[in-house]
């Protein structure tokens, strides 16, 4: 199914050692690098320096290399070498510490982790994430709507370990801050038209328009569709895998005066997707002894299965291969995202040293999910005349209100500062429900579909419905010390003070009130907290381009309650302290950027969950309890990016991340017994390497682009022992570009793009729950894609 370890890394290396005779890399690596902006010119004797990487990780402009934090830049010239049309396709490894993964399948909610802070299941309205998520300085509270399409981005910011100080709650493993291109009051338009395998198709659209007085305006658009990976086999139903993503926003920046702007966004974008195939990776893996399909019972000892049914001859079985065709047909449509937002943001300056701010926002999120990913590949699985194929019914609502005041300044030429205050309200809100959709006939040669009266909304069997509320209130404070006998030391003191609120309502289970120890009525949960996370760094300069520094600081996710659980069992927060060394360097004369970062977090009460999938009836259940893990959980890693500007033409750059992490062990709630944890979708090894080359053409400019991505194994679930597969993953795209046309038109450029350039083929997702009654079932990794595109620039 994959290459050997040691085959894939010798394949990566390869890559880099090969990559300046190939093809190329020019203006960004893919991790924390971005364009150099030096315009090609002949060899010569001495290749230009690497440019500046500015910043905003500390509230304030800074360049990358003078920042003491472990961040990593994908800026928007990287985005386009990728084709890079969502966040999930950042899950190819471009950034070894960022981990990306669907929740189960799902294209409509994504999992983000970093240095191993994974949240498996953070798409309950009382769960919350442990990677901070954020556009233009506006916090993103929710898993669903984030692998909407990305609307002309600038750069996205990763930055690693605890951010609790300036940025708050829910960043114990870091954020990813998302910076949009913002209006610029000269005209401009940008438009981008391209057509790929896979019945793919996307278009964009950016326009500056001229500034009217004292007012700047743009606007831009995107669409960005995909045919199915796996086609149904059930006439009219929509495939698995596909999406149609759009998405359009309008910004306009008022400046009356020359210390005041006022910039006003509104966005709204609708992402339709139906996830990925699960399907059956093997049969019977516990060795059961097999009776036929048509067998009534299925006999056990002590409760465990020593029989399983054999599989309709209709089932397939594929290990090794991504199905490109589903074997049984199911009713499957569209999910669908819905997102809105507006934002302000105010800037004013008194005085040259100082700056206040203000961030005022609103969003909302509405999804419908429909998603029958397995026909008979998983739960419920039952024998002639049975009833199969789990349709698994949602619905998400989510409305957030946010107000931030900072202040931003100087004190003298020594002191650097940043304090603010921080206010976030929530109201979320799910239901679900999980019908059969399918029917056997007596002997599994045939199936029938099902009246689709139950998976109508207002007809559903709600397997649970809930309400979560949250308030959080902050005031924070950083400030940078520089001696002025001592201009090469730094010292940086912060932290926050928080106030968390939350209340949730878990209203139905099983589509009746609750009942928990005989009594009935709906169940609640109540949880405040106040706490501080305070930041402590000292930084040197060593010389011009190489600084050390050493850092503590802590960070928490808040607590909550498992809508997924029959009694809404609550949980607390889980808080790290993590401890970091690091070096940033700029070498032969800024050709050469080598970047490191060692660290440590212990994290208390680690958030584990445990689920069991049971059948009752025509449907199944899945319950999840989340359990506080005793003892402290350590993570160990090691992060390092480097870049090269081998010629004024050639830039190859490499980044490494070595994650190692230890979950104490946790009592299983559904067997009372304790039991080995893990942490979900974490590499031990993940790796990147890329080149871009960049040369006069013609005329006109080339400019090509390869990476190669590597991880080791991972685990899927926090409760399995079992892994998933290692993946190599390799991104290329070529292209002509600056093409002239007639005086006073556009610049033109055309490329070919392709994404897993060798079709790498992998299970990200493997889950053994099913191994007593059908097998391991699990999710493969796109297939390659490829295509050409066609940019215009005024």
């Amino acid at each position: 199914m994959h290459r050997q370890t040691k085959l894939r890394l010798q394949l990566l290396l390869g890559t880099a050692l090969l990559a300046a005779p190939v093809s190329a890399f020019a203006q960004t690596a893919p991790v924390q690098t971005a364009p150099v902006q030096t315009a090609p010119t002949a060899a010569s004797a001495e290749p230009a320096g690497l440019d500046d990487i500015v910043v905003t990780a500390t509230k304030r402009e800074t360049n990358l290399q003078d920042t003491p934090i472990s961040i990593s830049v994908v800026n928007a010239e990287a985005l386009a070498d990728r084709h890079v049309q969502s966040l999930m396709d950042l899950a190819d490894g471009s950034v070894p510490s960022l981990r990306i993964a669907t929740f189960e399948a799902r294209q409509s909610a994504l999992t983000i982790g970093i240095r191993g802070i994974v949240p498996n299941d953070a798409n309950q309205p009382a769960r919350e994430q442990g990677v901070g998520v954020y556009v233009d300085g506006v916090y993103l509270a929710r898993q669903h709507g984030l692998a909407a399409a990305l609307l002309d981005i600038e750069r996205v910011e990763v930055l690693k370990g605890p951010q609790g100080t300036l940025f708050g709650r829910n960043t114990e493993g870091g954020a990813l801050s998302l910076v949009t291109k913002k209006p610029t009051g000269v005209f401009g338009m940008r438009a981008i038209a391209g057509v790929g395998n896979l019945e793919s198709y996307n278009s964009e659209l950016h326009v500056d328009f001229p500034a009217l007085g004292d007012f700047a305006f743009k606007v831009d658009g995107i669409i960005s569709v995909q045919g199915p990976v796996t086609e149904n086999i059930l006439p009219g139903q929509t495939g698995f895998g596909e999406y149609d993503r759009r998405g359009l926003r309008f910004q306009t920046r008022w400046t009356p005066a020359e210390n005041f702007t006022a910039t006003l966004a509104a966005d709204i974008s609708k992402d339709k997707n139906t996830p990925f195939y699960s399907q059956l990776l093997n049969f019977n893996p516990n060795g059961l002894t097999v009776v036929p399909f048509t067998s009534t019972t299925i006999r056990s000892v002590n409760g465990t299965p020593v029989e399983i049914r054999a599989l309709s001859p209709l089932v397939q079985v594929e290990g090794s291969n991504r199905m490109t065709q589903a074997d049984i047909g199911v009713p499957q449509q569209f999910s669908v995202d819905d997102t809105r937002g507006m934002d302000l943001h105010l800037s004013y300056r008194p005085t040259d040293s100082l700056e206040i701010r203000s961030i005022t926002a609103y969003r909302d999120l509405d999804v419908e999910q429909y998603d029958n990913i397995a026909g008979a590949h998983r739960p419920p699985v039952v024998g002639p005349n049975g009833r199969f194929s789990r349709y698994s019914l949602a619905g998400f609502w989510q409305h957030q209100f946010s107000q931030e005041l900072q202040a931003v300044g100087s004190l003298g030429d020594s002191i650097d500062y940043v304090g603010g205050v921080f206010y976030f309200k929530e109201t979320v809100s799910d239901d679900a429900a999980t019908p059969s959709t399918n029917q056997w006939n007596a002997d599994g040669t045939g199936y029938t579909i099902l009246d689709p009266t139950p998976t109508i909304r207002g007809f559903r069997s709600l397997d649970r419905k809930s309400t979560a509320h949250s308030e959080s209130k902050a005031v924070y404070g950083q400030a940078t010390w520089t001696p002025a006998s001592m201009d090469a030391l730094h010292l940086t003191v912060g932290g926050r003070y928080t106030w968390d609120d939350k209340d949730g309502v878990l209203e139905l289970v099983n589509n009746a009130l609750p009942v928990v120890n005989g009594v009935q009525g709906v169940l609640r949960f109540n949880s405040k907290v106040d706490r501080f996370d305070p930041l402590v760094t000292l930084a040197y300069d060593v010389s011009n381009n190489i600084n050390v520094y050493g850092k503590y600081s802590t960070g928490y996710r808040a607590g909550g309650a498992s809508s997924r659980s029959l009694t809404y069992r609550s949980f607390d927060p889980e808080e790290v302290k993590a401890y970091e060394i690091g070096l940033k360097s700029d070498l032969f004369d800024r050709r050469v950027r080598f970047n490191a970062a060692v660290y440590a977090m212990d994290r208390t009460d680690s958030q584990i969950d445990f689920s069991l999938v049971t059948v009752q009836g025509a449907s199944t259940r899945n319950t999840l309890e989340t359990i506080n893990a005793p003892g402290t959980t350590k993570i160990r890693g090691v992060e390092l990016e480097g870049q090269f500007r081998a010629t004024d033409n050639l830039t190859l750059s490499a980044s490494y991340a070595y994650t190692d992490a230890k979950v104490p062990d946790t009592v299983n709630p559904f067997n009372g017994q304790v039991q080995q944890v893990f942490i979900a979708y974490t590499p031990e090894n993940a790796g990147s390497v890329a080149a871009d080359w960049n040369s006069p053409f013609m005329g006109a400019t080339l400019k090509a682009h390869i990476d190669a991505n590597y991880a080791d194994a991972a685990h899927s679930f926090e409760q399995f022992a079992i892994k998933a597969d290692s993946s190599f993953v390799v991104n290329a795209r070529v292209a002509i570009a600056d093409i002239t046309t007639r005086d006073g038109g556009p610049l033109l450029e055309v490329a070919l793009w392709s994404r897993n350039l060798l079709d790498e083929t992998y299970v990200y997702r493997r889950d053994p729950s099913n191994r007593n009654t059908l097998g391991d079932y699990g999710n493969f990794n796109n297939p390659r894609t490829f295509g050409i595109e066609l940019r215009a620039s005024y």
